[in-house]
């Protein structure tokens, strides 16, 4: 069952990313999910916040696109590895990957996890002085 769940999941994120509208994703949440990336220091609770969560995510892109490229499962979790690629808001074209990861209770995601590597997001100055 959690696999389907996360084939799903995977899915319905790449329909979002094309389409704009996060209600698709929203509705696979339970009404006290918790969503949360690495750049935060608390989750967003509730579909209000699982809400909040998905379009601030598509708010930083011009464009992103999802692949997935590994995912493993068991009885009610799910860890997934992907790349995404895309543009910026800014215009500046964008590649990283990253691990989500997502708990399934009842049928229904109940904590969203990713974790990724952040410094992609920087202006493209700040990204060459880090190197």
């Amino acid at each position: 069952m959690t696999s389907e769940i996360a084939d799903r999941f995977m899915q319905t994120l790449q329909q979002i990313e094309a389409s704009g509208d996060v209600e698709p994703l929203v509705e696979m949440f339970a009404e006290d999910a918790e969503a949360t990336n690495i750049a935060m220091v608390e989750p967003l609770k509730g579909k209000d916040g699982v809400r909040r969560f998905w379009q601030k995510y598509l708010s930083v892109f011009d464009r992103i696109h999802s692949d997935f490229t590994h995912v493993t499962a068991d009885s009610n979790t799910a860890v997934m590895e992907w790349r995404s690629q895309g543009t910026l808001s800014n215009g500046e074209d964008v590649h990283y990957r990253g691990v989500s990861i997502i708990e399934i209770d009842n049928g229904l995601v109940q904590a969203f996890r990713t974790y990724y590597d952040s410094a992609v997001f920087l202006p493209t100055g700040a990204k060459q002085a880090q190197r």
